[in-house]
């Protein structure tokens, strides 16, 4: 049986070009948000700068996000957003922004995320992949899913 990836320490190293799921979790540390025009009823506009620390497979305290958020009602709605990450993937020390879209309810907030083309650098340098998260209301650490790829930089 042969394997895409070899283990070390609890965390994977892809085989260049070769999908690699890692997990993990982030925490809020920082959420400030504004109102968009109107700030009263539905629809409304918002958007929030956020700052996130992520740990697991994903290694990057302090990340750097915006996102623009629609309510259609109270406390459901949906958001876009980017998110610059500086640390490691899986031991890999680089940065690269990852592309938000998510909604959200009474239950929580759900979120499907992608690595923006050509944002990878240093050993990320290359860097493709996507993921999510599912976040429930009252609970502190938010499980991620990500599964990348790293191809040579002038693939």
């Amino acid at each position: 049986m042969s394997s895409v990836a070899e283990t070390t320490d609890a965390h994977t190293t892809p085989v260049e070009g070769a999908p690699v799921e890692t997990t993990g979790s982030f925490t809020f540390a920082d959420w400030e948000e504004q109102p968009v025009g109107a700030a009263d009823g539905a629809p409304r506009l918002a958007r929030a700068k956020v700052v996130n620390h992520f740990s697991g497979g994903i290694e990057a305290p302090g990340t750097s996000c915006a996102y623009t958020i629609a309510y259609t009602g109270e406390n459901v709605g949906t958001y876009t957003g980017m998110e610059l990450l500086a640390g490691t993937v899986d031991g890999r020390a680089g940065s690269f922004v990852l592309e938000e879209r998510g909604s959200f309810d009474a239950e929580g907030t759900r979120c499907a995320f992608t690595v923006v083309p050509g944002s990878g650098t240093g050993a990320l340098a290359g860097l493709s992949g996507s993921g999510g998260f599912v976040h429930r209301h009252g609970t502190e650490a938010v499980p991620y899913t990500f599964t990348y790829a790293l191809a040579h930089p002038s693939a």
